[in-house]
């Protein structure tokens, strides 16, 4: 039974990200029957991701290592992921998510930047330790009314590996 956690990267609060994140962790544990982690929403952390010493970004760095499977989620800036992203997750070693399955989601306005998934962020992810038994996602701003209905068939279809 894997917990299933999401990490947004979005520095806005309840963003369309957040929505996408939400809505695909919540499909993935239904279809894996496993159990909702809490999720780690980088725009409530802000600058603190930066702090070393901030307890509140560590213990969100704890839960990230603890899930099984990541919902790694963000908008797409200049081609790629967030910095906010980007910075939190440099807080996690090379290697640390070994064991961990990750997908990574970006959210954008144009379907010119979607192979940003397979150059950028899923590399990012790989270098962490996590392994990525689906090929992640790009979701066209367009499209984020009709994603739950994709989020669900899609969890579906990759629960098995997911799972473990």
């Amino acid at each position: 039974m894997p917990t299933v956690l999401s990490v947004v990267g979005n520095p806005r609060p309840e963003s369309r990200t957040h929505a996408i994140a939400r809505t695909l962790t919540g499909e993935l544990v239904r279809a894996t029957g496993g159990s909702l982690g809490e999720e780690v929403d980088l725009a409530l952390l802000g600058a603190r991701v930066l702090d070393q010493g901030d307890e509140e970004a560590r213990r969100a760095v704890h839960r990230v290592l603890e899930a099984d499977v990541l919902v790694v989620a963000s908008p797409t800036y200049k081609a790629t992921y967030s910095g906010l992203l980007k910075a939190f997750l440099d807080r996690i070693g090379g290697g640390a998510l070994d064991g961990a399955r990750a997908v990574p989601v970006l959210l954008g306005g144009a379907p010119n930047h979607s192979l940003a998934v397979d150059v950028h962020f899923a590399p990012l992810l790989l270098e962490l330790g996590a392994s990525l038994p689906a090929r992640g996602l790009f979701v066209l701003e367009a499209d984020v009314d009709a994603f739950p209905a994709f989020a669900a068939a899609w969890a579906d279809a990759h629960a098995a590996a997911l799972a473990g």
